[in-house]
């Protein structure tokens, strides 16, 4: 069975409303959560939340990131007759979007909920009934008659909006909901701070912004902190579900968190670096956690944000397989979750000077001809 404070601390993240670029809902969650946690805690100029634990030596630094943006919709315009149009912000197949409640924010912070609709079957040109539409073809209604009536409802051009969706155990171990992508990585930072005990290295736990939009938070925060190495948290594919083919599962839910070995599309692929791979196996290993080998071949993390700034910071991620990803109705196995914290937090008490040498740049003497 699942810990009770752990799945309670998930849903609260879950529920928050934080798409990329407005995340301070979240942020206050974060905050309230790491501050008993850590030693120093402060709020960048971009709104990434930094956590500093020290460890024994303070000259090794060890980076733990999670995002707190979720992908959302921006009102782009308001037609005469109140209906809103909108963009994605971040990734967004169209087909989990038709029929699905949201709840748009204002500009002064009150939420107001609303539905997103389509062109009706019934009046779609013949043999186009059963296509899905673009998202240039939906809108939002908010029950407003009038461009005016959504004025005094307090919703502009550039009001933001996320799907409207509670979340729900659906059995002792398996949790739906939205936005776990990657308010479970931020849940797995918090609890394996929680669970943690002496450790060498000093941590920098960060909850980033702006992940879905381009790995933004995470590469300032790197360049800020210029880690010895970084794991990043998130979400990955389980598509361990009927019709796929099993090579093509990636990860499969209940199986145990995932040790990242590749990811990214084709000319941006990010492969971890393989010492740190290597490091999270033995630590697996050592202390009997169930893991899985992820190569993924499409999304990326915070990892590859942190791993290619300044002159190089070696970076991995461990992700937690997730069913339906970037929908409203992600799925996953808490003890996957609770797993991935007990790996990062051994393996952040593993991690020693040793370990740091191997992975800083090394000088070779080369010899001169006289």
């Amino acid at each position: 069975m699942p810990v009770p404070e752990f799945v309670e601390l998930l849903r609260r993240l879950s529920e928050a409303f934080g798409p990329s670029g407005f995340e301070d809902e979240v942020r206050e969650l974060v905050i309230k959560e790491l501050e008993p946690l850590v030693d120093e805690l402060f709020v960048d100029k971009w709104g990434n939340v930094i956590g500093v634990r020290y460890g024994a030596r303070r000259d090794l630094r060890a980076m733990v990131a999670a995002h707190m943006d979720e992908i959302g919709l921006l009102i782009d315009s308001i037609e005469k007759n109140g209906f809103l149009r909108f963009r994605g912000v971040g990734g967004w197949n169209e087909v989990t979007l038709v029929g699905q409640r949201v709840i748009i924010r204002t500009r002064d912070g009150r939420k107001i909920r609303g539905v997103i609709g389509s062109r009706p079957p019934h009046v779609t040109p013949p043999g186009k009934e059963r296509e899905a539409p673009e998202l240039k073809d939906l809108f939002i209604d908010i029950g407003a008659s009038s461009s005016e009536d959504v004025e005094r409802m307090g919703v502009t051009v550039g009001s933001v909006a996320v799907l409207d969706r509670d979340f729900v155990q659906l059995n002792g171990d398996v949790v739906t909901g939205k936005a776990f992508d990657d308010r479970v990585g931020l849940a797995v930072m918090i609890w394996a701070l929680r669970q943690l005990r002496d450790h060498q290295v000093t941590i920098y736990a960060v909850a980033t912004v702006q992940e879905e939009v381009g790995l933004r938070g995470a590469q300032v925060a790197a360049d800020r902190i210029y880690p010895d190495f970084a794991i990043a948290l998130d979400t990955t594919i389980a598509a361990d579900v009927p019709g796929v083919n099993e090579r093509e599962y990636v990860t499969r839910v209940g199986k145990g968190p995932a040790i990242k070995v590749m990811d990214g599309g084709r000319g941006n692929l990010f492969i971890a670096h393989p010492k740190l791979t290597n490091f999270l196996i033995s630590v697996a290993n050592e202390f009997k956690i169930p893991y899985q080998l992820e190569v993924l071949i499409g999304g990326t993390t915070d990892a590859l944000g942190i791993a290619f700034r300044r002159d190089g910071i070696p970076a991995t991620t461990i992700s937690i397989p997730t069913r339906y990803v970037h929908s409203p109705v992600e799925l996953l196995n808490v003890n996957d979750a609770v797993n991935a914290a007990l790996l990062l937090a051994r393996a952040l008490e593993r991690a020693d000077d040793k370990l740091i040498s191997e992975l800083r740049e090394k000088s070779i003497k080369v010899k001169v001809p006289s």
